[in-house]
């Protein structure tokens, strides 16, 4: 057990002002917010530079960035730091859950969590500080929970409290198992169709050297489920190869010591969409493409030429999505460039160009090529420009992690499932040139 990890949270924009503000442990005045802010404006870096965790005067402030947005804890006392920024990133992942998720399968557009989303469900967000925390304690903090709880905003529930007042979208009594050992999931469930949906999604964070070697290379996995499985199902989940896996975090539907021991999965799953675990590999990395730059800058400019291509056989497991980027020198004035696949773009403001290679083919060698120019009397660039690099692929992971078996236990039925590997670059591939 633990105490209270919090005395309030608040929410500011990226100008400082309180959009939501929620005290857990008696009221509080904004005297933090604004030593908080304080911070900011003196952090030289910009505000992604503000340290996670400040203590000035008698508060210790906690705090993450989501988008342009600061969700930020306040606390009298000591307390466990991690835990706090744990549940304001879980915080996050709930308002993804009700505002970005819902919405994008109701047919609206998908985006992040933003000042406008949380503004136009602020009633829902008041709802959602209730019930995550209770005096400063994490309380409900599992989405398909909450959602029994309190109903994802739509037009049913806007007409509703419209009509009856607020509030009609909050339960009048506790989801069923709330109050069991596995409160992550709601009793009773039915479904006429059995199955289960997992999705290995890795982001691949390397870099490359000028002579094509790998200097550093790691992969950032986490393992996606959506389930629709009836009543209490006991999962049993086996990889291929667990002993690149580093830094894993496990959902707490997760029996800890079964991993531990024989490094499987044991566990009953939460109903519907949910992350089971996260993980890191370090070294020892593939990319599914290559990337050749060679920029060579003389006193006037640059000549441009860069080729990519894929590694491997693109008739059963295609790169696509790619998209390399080369941020030049602020000294740029002009560039000139072409290329025989995709198109290519370039920003006289931020000297960004942008190459939309798309899906490589086989065979086929994409080819960058032009000049730059640089403004007049400026100096050559100390360095080169160090690209950037997007791309995805599909049942192919960039760690070697593979899914060996999934068992069902406790339950009769036969379920459906499906396993994909989702394999991105995410900008996090950086070439040097």
């Amino acid at each position: 057990s633990f105490g209270a990890i919090m005395d309030s949270l608040f929410i500011l924009n990226s100008f400082g002002e309180v959009l939501f503000e929620k005290h857990y442990r008696g009221l509080l005045n904004r005297t933090p917010v604004d030593l908080f802010w304080d911070h900011v404006q003196k952090e030289s870096g910009g505000a992604s530079e503000v340290r996670p965790v400040i203590s000035v005067a008698k508060y210790n402030l906690v705090h993450i960035q989501v988008s342009k947005l600061f969700f930020l804890a306040v606390t009298q006392h000591d307390t466990n730091a991690l835990l706090v920024i744990e549940f304001l990133m879980r915080l996050e992942e709930i308002f993804k859950f009700y505002f970005v998720q819902q919405q994008a399968n109701g047919g609206g557009r998908e985006s992040g969590v933003s000042e406008a989303v949380l503004k136009e469900n602020f009633m829902a967000v008041y709802q959602l500080l209730d019930e995550v925390n209770d005096g400063g304690i994490p309380f409900t903090v599992e989405p398909n929970i909450l959602r029994e709880l309190i109903a994802p905003p739509s037009l049913m529930t806007m007409l509703q409290n419209t009509v009856m007042g607020p509030g009609q979208n909050v339960a009048a009594i506790l989801p069923s198992g709330s109050l069991t050992n596995v409160y992550w999931r709601r009793a009773n469930a039915r479904y006429t169709t059995n199955e289960i949906y997992f999705d290995l999604v890795e982001t691949v964070h390397c870099v490359v050297d000028r002579n094509g070697m790998m200097a550093q290379s790691e992969v950032h996995g986490e393992a996606q489920v959506n389930c629709h499985l009836t009543g209490m199902p006991d999962l049993l989940l086996k990889f291929t190869n667990t002993t690149p896996l580093d830094d894993v975090s496990l959902h707490p539907c997760v029996r800890i010591s079964r991993w531990e021991q024989d490094r499987v999965i044991s566990f009953i799953p939460p109903d519907g969409e949910f992350t089971l675990m996260t993980y890191r590999v370090v070294g020892n990395i593939q990319l599914p493409l290559y990337v050749k730059p060679s920029i060579l800058y003389s006193d006037v400019g640059a000549k441009v030429y860069v080729q990519c291509g894929t590694k491997i056989n693109s008739t059963d497991k295609p790169v696509e999505d790619v998209v390399i980027t080369i941020p030049f020198s602020k000294s740029t004035a002009t560039a000139t460039l072409s290329t025989n696949y995709g198109a290519v773009t370039f920003d006289d403001q931020t000297k960004v160009a942008t190459w939309v290679v798309g899906r490589l083919k086989g065979s086929s060698v994409p080819t960058l090529e032009g000049t730059t120019s640089l403004q007049p009397g400026a100096p050559k660039p100390e360095s080169n420009p160090t690209l950037l690099v997007d791309f995805k692929v599909t049942m192919w992971a960039a760690s070697g992690i593979k899914v060996d078996s999934l068992t069902l236990t406790n339950e009769k039925y036969n379920p459906y499932k499906g396993v994909r590997t989702i394999t991105r670059g995410a900008g996090h591939v950086q070439i040097r040139s």
